[in-house]
Parts: C-alpha cells; sequence; structure tokens
C-alpha cells in the first residue's frame, strides 16, 4: 500500500503536492516536491559555498520551506524555490566574518562596490568604469586574472574553474579573492 502511495506523489504535480502539504500539513508531501529539486537547490548552493556548505544548505533550505510554503501562495515552485535558495545562499554569505576567507558572489558584492562609482553624479560613466576595470584586470598576476574572468564573467562554478585551468580547489578561491581585491583598489586608485 506504501509503494502505492509512494507513486501516486512521484505523479502528482507540484500544484497538487503543495495544496496536500498545506492542507495536511504533512512533511512527506513537502519532502515529495522538494525531492524533485533538490539537485537544482545544490547547483544554486555550489556557486556560493564548497560541497559540504552546500549541503549544508541545502537541509536549510528544506528546514526553512517548512513554514514558508505555508504562508505564501506559489504559482511556480520551481522558480519561487530558486529565488528562495538564492537569497538563503546571500544572507548566509553577509553572515559570514571575512576572516573566514569566504569568497563574496559578484551578485551580492560587485567587484565595483564603491558607492562613489555608483552615481552619475560623479562624472564616471558606466563606459568609463568598464574601461578602467578591463585595464586593472590586466595588471592583476596571470592566475588571478584568468580565475577572475571565468568565475565572474564567464559565471563558471569553483570546480569549473578548478577543472579548466588546472589549479587546486582552495588555490582557485584564493586567486578570486585576492583578485577581485585587487580590482577594487586598482579601480577605486583610478577614480580618486
Amino acid at each position: 500500500m506504501a509503494f502505492l502511495h509512494h507513486n501516486t506523489m512521484q505523479d502528482a504535480t507540484d500544484a497538487g503536492l503543495i495544496r496536500e502539504y498545506k492542507t495536511t500539513g504533512k512533511l512527506e508531501f513537502l519532502a515529495a516536491l522538494y525531492q524533485r529539486y533538490m539537485n537544482l537547490v545544490y547547483g544554486v548552493c555550489l556557486r556560493y559555498f564548497d560541497e559540504t556548505a552546500s549541503k549544508d544548505a541545502v537541509m536549510q533550505i528544506f528546514e526553512e520551506l517548512i513554514p514558508k510554503l505555508q504562508q505564501h501562495e506559489v504559482q511556480n515552485f520551481k522558480s519561487w524555490l530558486h529565488v528562495l535558495t538564492r537569497n538563503h545562499c546571500l544572507m548566509k554569505l553577509r553572515a559570514m566574518k571575512p576572516r573566514e576567507g569566504r569568497v563574496v558572489s559578484l551578485e551580492d558584492r560587485p567587484v565595483m562596490e564603491s558607492e562613489e562609482l555608483l552615481h552619475h553624479e560623479n562624472g564616471f560613466s558606466l563606459e568609463g568604469r568598464l574601461q578602467a576595470m578591463e585595464q586593472c584586470l590586466e595588471t592583476l598576476p596571470a592566475e588571478q586574472q584568468k580565475s577572475v574572468q571565468l568565475f565572474y564573467l564567464q559565471e563558471k562554478s569553483y570546480r569549473e574553474v578548478a577543472e579548466l585551468t588546472g589549479y587546486e580547489m582552495k588555490k582557485v578561491k584564493s586567486y578570486i579573492q585576492n583578485g577581485k581585491r585587487n580590482l577594487k583598489i586598482c579601480m577605486e586608485q583610478k577614480h580618486a
């Protein structure tokens, strides 16, 4: 009988599982729904964290879903879950202390993060900032330059950068973190 129930949940639509979860409050419906998208959640988390932290985040996001799905009307669960996952990761990054050595995503803290550079009143155009960034990028050591370009401009994951460059994962993270810091310093000097 449990097998029959399991197949019914597999065949149910996302909306059907959400409705059942909201009606009954049974976690088995939420778990069946979440199981469908765990790889998506894990993939998003890997863009922000290492494997261990990503696995932890997958579990934390499930726990976050328990009350949130009861509170919100969700039309497209996959898209909503993607946004929830991204926000969870960004909040975790913001809470991390810089001394932990984690790299902050470009989406969270842009390379050109100085508020002065973001306002047109200061006379710096977007084109000028982009040219400055290109010039500064060329001044970086080769390893930092390649890692930063792949990670931020081509949106590769840490693992993909490591595979493409042959650098160790720890080195990739270091090159990206140092490259981002050096880019920021260079750009601030250009617009000082």
